[in-house]
């Protein structure tokens, strides 16, 4: 069981995404992509509120929204981990699902920017080499 540091989160303050929904994105894709595991112990809300300057409160909406879907189990007293359930239990079809908003949102900032297709991809692939 690994403790997870309140800096593995971030958020885009000024994305048209509520912070809460951000969170839970975040956690999703951390746990479908196999860097929280069942048994992980989140940081707690006041942590990851004093770490990202958030109101309590939305750390706390984003832990009971996935609290409720059954990705995240509360420890009476001691805070929030990530529930048990096999890795494969998201098939790929459900992990590419959760990497979509993120896409569309660099996808739309590309456009903005008016960057073409072949640069943004190009970048896209380079940022993947570097991350393995």
């Amino acid at each position: 069981m690994a403790v997870q540091s309140p800096q593995l989160f971030s958020i885009t303050p000024g994305a048209t995404e509520p912070i809460y929904r951000q969170l839970v994105e975040q956690v999703r894709r951390l746990v479908a992509g196999g860097q929280m595991a069942a048994g992980d112990e989140l940081p707690s809300v006041r942590e990851v509120a004093q770490a990202l300057a958030v109101n309590p409160m939305t750390v706390s909406k984003a832990y009971s929204l996935l609290e409720a879907e059954g990705l995240l189990a509360r420890r009476r007293g001691l805070g929030m981990l990530v529930a048990e359930r096999p890795r494969s239990a998201r098939s790929q079809a459900e992990r590419t699902a959760l990497l979509r908003p993120t896409l569309a949102r660099a996808a739309r900032e590309a456009r903005e920017l008016e960057l073409d297709p072949d640069t943004v991809l190009s970048l896209f692939t380079q940022l993947l080499k570097e991350a393995s």
